[in-house]
């Protein structure tokens, strides 16, 4: 088989990277000192490739992964790695399907062969959708009693109204209940692009042998492109929705569309949000809400980059007599950040804490191999840490602040409240 190979400044951080002559590209990070390997399969298919009679394929096709292949059914394909104390797992979002394992690094031959397996050798028996149909629909009821998550994916339906962006993951009974072989088989034929694939691999593997175990696994699938175009979101209104429940608290989100995955404002923005409501308990939102008032448990602000847009949003729950105060609260802060500048400190404080966040980020091998693998998708290169600090150093305190009066504007957001009774 033949490789093209594509050249990237990965050396510093000790990746290889490839691409096949089918287009499915390779990424691998060697990393010595480690007997667990990570690698998985990055496809760029998510929800927001579904038709209106599609809604909830992508994920139940993730579900279906494990239920037989050409050559193995679902008792084969789970035990392939199970019984040697490897994990195999999957996820969907809305422009991601992801198939992927941690294993011991002497079975990565194993996990290879799996992946590419249940990736592409899926035959869908009609038994096993009959049987996963039930699991998924009482995920659904799962979902349904879990209000946080509720009230996270109904918010993004309000951002997104009327585009697929903005439709549940799981998609709807209605449509779940009548999925068929043909209708699987069909989604994939329509969105699966092998320019559009990556395997992604960090452990302890010389990176010749993963070009050996590619030629092996991957020379048989045939190149594959597809000219379907995903739909751009850009008619954003913001409104406000208010819904009664019989719940112990009132859950709130509002938030925004934001900038998409190649805007220049993108780190900022990540920056800003992580001062106003990130992972650390010194962010804004939890001094304010959380240690000052008593009102809140848990606040948090998060930012999600898409291929053509973005979602901006902050969420907590709280007693339903404190909800006005909490969201005056909330609007205070936003305030303060579009109106005064931080200090020298604060601004050095603030990007020290986020580098510093990122830096650990990187010590979770499985997390950073599905990273690398969506950011070859999105962007066709991975950043350094130097060249993150780089561009985090360079921002400056009225950089910040001109971004904050552009997006934490209160006219320009959507607010969902779920109001206790």
């Amino acid at each position: 088989m033949q490789f093209i190979i594509i050249s990237y400044p990965f050396y510093t951080l000790n990746i290889h990277y490839h691409t096949l002559a089918n287009g499915i590209r390779l990424v691998h990070k060697h990393t010595p000192h480690t007997q667990i390997a990570h690698c998985g399969f990055v496809l760029d298919i998510g929800s927001r490739d579904e038709s209106v009679l599609q809604q909830g394929i992508a994920h139940f096709w993730e579900h279906m992964a494990f239920k037989g292949t050409e050559k193995r059914n679902s008792f084969y394909i789970l035990n392939r790695l199970e019984a040697v104390g490897g994990e195999l797992n999957a996820y969907t979002t809305k422009e991601k399907i992801c198939f992927y394992a941690s294993f011991l690094d002497k079975h990565f031959d194993k996990a290879f062969e799996l992946l590419t397996d249940i990736t592409f050798n899926s035959i869908f028996p009609e038994n096993q959708i009959d049987r996963e149909r039930k699991v998924i629909l009482e995920e659904m009821s799962m979902y349904e009693d879990a209000y946080d998550e509720r009230l996270q994916d109904e918010f993004e339906e309000v951002i997104f109204e009327n585009h697929s962006l903005g439709k549940n993951i799981l998609g709807i009974r209605e449509t779940v209940k009548k999925f068929k072989k043909k209708d699987f088989d069909a989604f994939v034929a329509e969105n699966l692009d092998t320019h559009k694939i990556v395997f992604s691999s960090v452990g302890n593997i010389d990176f010749k042998i993963i070009l050996k175990w590619a030629e092996k696994y991957l020379s048989l699938i045939p190149e594959k492109t597809t000219d379907k175009k995903r739909l751009a979101f850009s008619n954003f209104l913001p409104k406000i929705i208010q819904k009664q429940y019989a719940i112990s608290q009132s859950y709130c989100a509002m938030g925004r569309t934001s900038y998409h995955i190649k805007d220049k404002k993108r780190s900022i923005f990540a920056l800003l949000t992580n001062i106003l409501g990130g992972y650390g308990l010194n962010s804004r939102l939890n001094l304010a809400l959380r240690e000052k008032h008593g009102y809140v448990y848990n606040v948090e602000a998060y930012y999600q980059p898409l291929q053509d847009t973005g979602l901006f949003g902050i969420s907590f729950a709280t007693d339903e007599q404190q909800l006005q105060k909490s969201i005056k609260l909330v609007y205070k802060e936003l305030e303060k950040l579009r109106e005064k500048p931080l200090g020298t400190l604060q601004m050095h404080q603030a990007k020290e804490q986020i580098m510093g966040q990122i830096a650990m980020s990187e010590e979770n091998n499985q997390g950073f191999m599905l990273m690398m693998g969506k950011s070859v998708l999105d962007e066709e290169k991975i950043d350094s840490l130097a060249d993150i600090f780089n561009v985090l150093e360079s921002f400056t305190a009225q950089q910040l602040q001109d971004v904050a009066q552009e997006m934490l504007q209160e006219k320009d957001f959507s607010i969902l409240i779920y109001k206790a009774h």
